[in-house]
C-alpha cells in the first residue's frame, strides 16, 4: 500500500488540477458565478423550513439551519458518491494515457464536492450567528473537523463504488435508489427525536451519516461539544469504508482498463 499511497501524493498537482479545472467549470458563464453554492441551499431551505415549521410547529427561523445543516452535508455525499460512481468511466482518456494510482480520480470528485460545501457552509455559518449567537463559543472549534472525517468517509465508499461502476454501467441508477433510503432513515431534515420517539433509535446509534452531522448541529446550533461516541462512528466508517476500498482494489485495479 505505501507505493500506492505516495503515487497518489506524487500525482497531487495532476489531481488538484483537475478538482480545481472541475470547479471552474462548473459555473462557468454563470452570473452569480461561485455564490450559487450559497443562494440555492439558502433558497431551498427557506422553502423547507416553511413547508416543515407549519407541519411540525417549529419556529421557522431557527429550524432553517437545521435543514440547511443536514442539506449541504448530504448533497455533499450524494454529489460525492454518485459522481464518484462514475469517475474511471469519465476519466477514461487519462486511464489510458497515463498509470496513475486510479483512486486520484474518485479524490478528484471528492476534493470539489467538498469545496462546494465548504462554500455553502458560509450561509449555514451566517444564519446561525444571526438567529443564535448564544451557541457561539470554544465548541465551535469542533465543527470544521467535519470536513476531513466527511472526506475520509466518501473519498473510499466512492472508489469502492468506482471499481464497481466501471464494471457494471447501471450502478449510479441503483445507487440513486440505496441514497433515497438512507436519505429517510437518517436525521437530514426530520429532527432526530422523531426517531427516538418513534423506537427507531437505532436508525441513528449506528448510522455515521447522524453522527457526522452531530459533529455539526451540536456546537452551531445547540452551542456544544459533540461526543465522543460521534467522534469514534465516524472515525470507524471511515476505517471500514477504506479497508473496503483497498480489498475492492486489489481484485479490480488491473481489469478496469478493460472495462472502459
Amino acid at each position: 500500500m505505501t507505493p500506492y499511497v505516495l503515487g497518489i501524493y506524487e500525482s497531487r498537482y495532476f489531481w488538484t488540477h483537475l478538482a480545481f479545472s472541475d470547479l471552474r467549470s462548473k459555473w462557468r458563464r454563470s452570473f452569480l458565478g461561485v455564490a450559487w453554492s450559497i443562494v440555492q441551499p439558502l433558497g431551498l431551505t427557506i422553502l423547507l423550513a416553511v413547508v416543515f415549521g407549519k407541519m411540525f410547529h417549529q419556529n421557522i427561523v431557527e429550524f432553517a439551519p437545521y435543514i440547511l445543516s443536514g442539506m449541504i452535508t448530504w448533497d455533499f455525499f450524494v454529489a460525492t458518491l454518485t459522481g464518484g460512481s462514475l469517475s474511471f468511466v469519465q476519466a477514461d482518456a487519462y486511464i489510458k494515457q497515463y498509470r496513475h494510482p486510479l483512486a486520484i480520480y474518485t479524490l478528484r470528485t471528492t476534493l470539489t464536492n467538498l469545496m462546494v460545501w465548504m462554500m455553502a457552509s458560509l450561509s449555514l455559518i451566517g444564519w446561525v450567528l444571526v438567529v443564535k449567537p448564544q451557541s457561539f463559543g470554544w465548541c465551535w472549534l469542533a465543527a470544521p473537523l467535519v470536513f476531513p472525517l466527511a472526506a475520509f468517509m466518501a473519498w473510499p465508499l466512492a472508489t469502492g463504488l468506482a471499481y464497481i461502476g466501471a464494471r457494471f454501467r447501471d450502478l449510479p441508477h441503483a445507487l440513486t435508489l440505496v441514497l433515497q433510503a438512507m436519505y429517510f432513515v437518517s436525521p437530514i431534515y426530520f429532527e432526530a427525536q422523531m426517531f427516538r420517539n418513534g423506537g427507531l433509535g437505532a436508525l441513528l446509534d449506528y448510522n455515521p451519516i447522524y453522527h457526522l452531522l452531530e459533529i455539526v448541529r451540536a456546537p452551531l446550533l445547540r452551542g456544544e461539544w459533540p461526543t465522543a461516541a460521534n467522534f469514534a462512528m465516524c472515525v470507524a466508517a471511515a476505517a471500514f469504508f477504506s479497508a473496503l476500498a483497498v480489498v475492492i482494489g486489489r481484485s479490480a485495479e488491473r481489469k478496469v482498463i478493460f472495462y472502459l
